[in-house]
């Protein structure tokens, strides 16, 4: 029977297409519902970067408008690939169908009009639902932000035409390009072509065993060296590591995959052990298939953990960076007190910023380092002075007062130690005397509250001695602090006009010093947790924004691949039915079948990105990357984050398939 005149309607194409459409989103839930969120991401990280509250925020977040479009650019590069790989599978699955048309009086042009109808609907209804989400994750977003900064949060749904507008162009790009690929594909098939398509399968890279064997080996030497010269840091050894572990991924699976069936040839004993036969059979089958397609998964999964971790550690390292000096709202160090830009200085802050309290001290250099030798030597510690640090007595106790710490007692005759708590570690054996002054002073107590002892001539790298104060004026001085508290915290722009003064209206005269001239550093609470907050949103959330693209995409391309599989999963329960295997025997081989597919492209990705974390974490200057910050907990916490965006795509999956593949008894 022949329909010559059915398909040259226009209506009823659209009809047509509307319909494929909706059993389209149906049969690929899991792709729409991926191909929503990638709309959602989309729209909520550039709405971010559109937003004009993010500038307010600091001057710094002026950059978040090219960071985020630059991340959004390799987004769009990842869930093209996504729609694109995707579109060509639903072609092959559903070539039979589309073949038929042509059998039935449609002309090629029609039918690839009707494909890419169809999947522009399904990407059209994407991107609406995905824009109504996306609003909703951009205020999760911007909840988050304001966190950063310690701003209040208040709701307003209020869509942004710019990054509306930008998603729409970012979603035809996607979609015009894998549709007109797959249009022009469509318009060149024969019929005996199409109709055979969905027979057409990767082939084994490799069929002989010795050459299986001596790949898998090269690649997994690949994959040690490369891992090896990622963490060495440097730009070409990171490309070149990069490379090998590239060719570790993909040699590894063509391996992998060609050597299964030749192990089992091999292993016939281990072959017919409960349902290995069955997990076998349908696992070789798997890898014959998608050799490629696991290794391209495998290396998202790298990227992915790579990025959410580097995420990780650079949050942490901003944070915890900003918070070592932030006891004090603002304070100046120099090396040569006596110097009149910094006597200057101290008058101009005094009259320009309401204080509450401040404190201008010299800290002085000790006869030798013997503490700072210990340190180094039982702890991860940057040696920067020569000798030990001294702080008075009077000094020490105006400053904990200050602060509103507890007061303390000092002794006659000894000397406390005052630590940022990594260095506590180490020097709670420490239980020598010291001869300062030729006099001898015991250790007289730890105490490791905050006191501004990170980075560089602050109250000791590290930690300090609190001695009587003739002990140390009778030493020489190493530099000079001035701490301040204000009544209200101090500003980004009060800050930069203490900078400004200092540059410009100095002693010395209009543009005739910089804030290096003289040795002096500046520390302000805000100013420094500004910046914190800043370089969290410029460079951690395009990162996180990276990560959860790459994650979404490859877990959406094999669970598409795995739940095409349906039809014939259900034909094959149906007949170990019949054969006598139990329910219960039939949950357990689809369990075992389901966690060898979605573990094996996750294993190799694990392998290489921990180590290269442990490193990078480790690679920090000490005292930052401590406690809940520590590299292992980053790790750890990276893989519980990645296996929970995974886990709900493997549950996805497991849920349909038990539901639509395992027999049902009466």
């Amino acid at each position: 029977m022949c329909w010559p005149h059915w398909g040259v309607t226009s209506v009823t194409l659209s009809e047509l297409s509307l319909r494929n459409a909706r059993r389209q989103a149906r049969d690929y839930l899991v792709y729409f519902v991926t191909v929503v969120m990638a709309a959602a991401l989309l729209y909520a990280f550039n709405a971010l970067a559109f937003s004009p509250g993010v500038r307010e925020l600091s001057s710094r977040m002026a950059s978040l408008n090219v960071t985020i479009p630059l991340a959004s650019a390799v987004v769009v590069c990842i869930f093209g690939w996504l729609v694109s790989y995707t579109t060509r599978f639903m072609l092959s699955r559903r070539s039979r169908e589309l073949g038929t048309y042509l059998l039935i009086g449609l002309e090629n042009g029609q039918v690839a009009r009707l494909f890419l109808l169809e999947n522009l609907a399904a990407g059209a209804a994407a991107l609406v639902l995905g824009l109504a989400l996306g609003d909703l994750l951009f205020q999760l977003l911007w909840a988050m932000v304001l966190s950063l900064f310690g701003k209040p949060y208040r709701l307003s749904f209020a869509l942004s035409p710019a990054a509306a507008g930008l998603t729409l162009v970012y979603f035809l790009l996607i979609y015009l390009f894998a549709q007109l690929r797959c249009r022009r594909r469509i318009r060149r098939m024969k019929i005996c072509g199409l109709m055979a398509l969905d027979r057409q399968n990767e082939e084994a890279v490799l069929q002989s065993g010795r050459g299986r064997r001596r790949l898998f080996t090269v690649s997994i030497l690949l994959g040690v060296l490369g891992t090896l010269l990622l963490m060495v840091g440097d730009l070409v050894p990171g490309i070149v590591g990069t490379a090998l572990v590239i060719a570790f991924l993909y040699g590894f699976f063509a391996s992998f995959s060609s050597g299964v069936p030749a192990y089992f040839a091999r292993h016939e004993a281990k072959k017919y052990r409960r349902q290995t036969l069955l997990v076998f059979r349908t696992l070789s089958a798997k890898l014959s298939t998608m050799g490629v397609v696991m290794a391209t998964v495998a290396l998202l999964f790298t990227a992915t953990l790579i990025a959410e971790g580097s995420g990780m550690i650079f949050q942490r390292l901003f944070e915890n960076r900003a918070e070592r000096n932030a006891c004090f709202d603002f304070l100046a160090s120099t090396g040569d007190p006596e110097n009149p830009e910094f006597t200057w200085f101290v008058d101009y802050v005094k009259s320009a910023l309401p204080l509450r309290a401040s404190r201008q001290y010299p800290l002085y250099l000790a006869e030798t380092a013997a503490v700072t030798d210990y340190v180094s030597e039982n702890s991860e510690y940057y040696t920067y002075y020569d000798t030990d640090i001294l702080m008075r007595w009077s000094d020490y106790m105006a400053l904990r007062e200050m602060l509103g710490y507890a007061p303390v007692t000092l002794e006659p005759g000894r000397y406390l130690i005052h630590c940022e708590p990594y260095v506590a570690a180490a020097l709670r054996n420490w239980n020598q005397s010291l001869i300062l002054g030729g006099q001898e002073l015991a250790p007289g107590g730890l105490h490791t509250e905050l006191l501004a002892q990170y980075l560089y001539n602050v109250n000791g790298q590290g930690f300090l001695l609190v001695v009587p104060d003739p002990v140390a004026e009778a030493r020489p001085v190493s530099h000079t602090i001035f701490a301040v508290l204000t009544e209200d915290p101090v500003t980004e722009t009060q800050y930069e006009e203490l900078c400004t003064q200092l540059r410009n209206m100095g002693p010395m005269g209009s543009g005739a010093m910089s804030l290096g001239d003289f040795d002096l550093l500046l520390y302000c609470k805000t100013a420094d947790l500004a910046e914190a907050a800043s370089m969290t949103a410029l460079v951690v959330f395009p990162l996180f924004y990276l990560a959860m693209a790459l994650t979404m995409t490859a877990a959406a391309i094999l669970t598409v691949q795995q739940l095409s599989e349906t039809d014939r999963l259900r034909r094959q329960f149906e007949l170990l039915r019949k054969l006598g295997m139990d329910r219960r025997d039939m949950e357990r081989t689809l369990t075992r079948q389901l966690a060898i597919y979605y573990a094996l492209p996750a294993l190799p990705p694990v392998l290489v990105a921990v180590p290269f974390l442990l490193h990078m974490g480790g690679l920090v200057e000490p005292g930052i990357m401590t406690g809940a910050s520590h590299p292992l907990v980053i790790a750890a916490e990276t893989l519980a984050l990645f296996f929970l965006i995974y886990g709900v795509y493997v549950l996805l999956a497991y849920a349909s398939l038990r539901r639509n593949v395992l027999p049902q008894w009466e």
